[in-house]
């Protein structure tokens, strides 16, 4: 007697009892593989050998989905350094988030999107936050700086930038008009995007943000920070 329509292959289906995080670890590598987008209750059903609909007893929805995703990808990042002081510990947990990020291309995406659609960040990047937070207060800052360098650190607490330009070679040839009118037209960008070069590899989403970008404006935020905290000291 054949498969019923929409049933796995028995010789496929999966001896490990199906989990909420094996779900959510099958959606990981499909996203991995094919992008956010490309993802289908069906796609993780036949990665996991199971019938969609038993996938529903795990996560209810897309967005549900998504959002444990994005916990199970932000559980990757690195806890503090014991014993380290507050910049080395933002730091190294940063610059964790952004390896975490480069394995996951699509998650940059996903958490700033998420993030504007739901009322409260997930769990996870709760207690990510609610520990950085911890650290610059054990740093010796105030209230009222951990609220400024909260904002100034931005998506890059995450590890990742939100470029000021989109130059993947695809939307630059779409949008960009010729080299001699774009020289004539902007001079000043035109001689700018002559003289620089990216790392293709260690680009997260579209735009500039490679390694040494992001590492450069991570330090220089820091300078920034320290500088202001001792300066509240010395006032005290």
């Amino acid at each position: 007697m054949g498969e019923l329509p929409g049933q796995p292959d028995p010789a496929r289906r999966s001896r490990t009892p199906l989990s909420r995080q094996r779900v959510l670890s099958a959606a990981v590598a499909l996203a991995d593989e094919g992008g956010a987008d490309a993802l289908s209750m069906r796609k993780i059903a036949q990665r996991l050998g199971v019938v969609p609909m038993a996938l529903y007893k795990h996560v209810a929805n897309k967005d549900e989905l998504l959002d444990g995703m994005i916990d199970t990808v932000v559980g990757e990042i690195d806890p503090p350094v014991e014993g380290a002081d507050w910049r080395t510990t933002v730091r190294l947990r940063v610059l964790s988030a952004r390896r975490m990020l480069l394995r996951h291309p699509w998650a940059p995406a996903v958490i700033e999107t998420r993030m504007k659609e739901r009322p409260a960040p997930t769990p996870a990047v709760m207690a990510y936050l609610d520990g950085m937070i911890g650290v610059f207060r054990a740093g010796g800052f105030s209230l009222d700086l951990v609220h400024h360098a909260m904002h100034v650190m931005g998506s890059r607490l995450m590890g990742f930038s939100q470029e000021l330009f989109t130059d993947s070679p695809s939307s630059a040839a779409a949008s960009s008009p010729p080299p001699e009118e774009m020289a004539a037209r902007y001079p000043n960008i035109a001689e700018l995007a002559g003289a620089v070069a990216h790392e293709a590899g260690s680009v997260v989403g579209g735009g500039c943000d490679d390694q040494y970008e992001f590492e450069f404006a991570l330090d220089l935020t820091l300078d920034g920070l320290e500088r202001l905290r001792n300066a509240a000291a010395t006032a005290d």
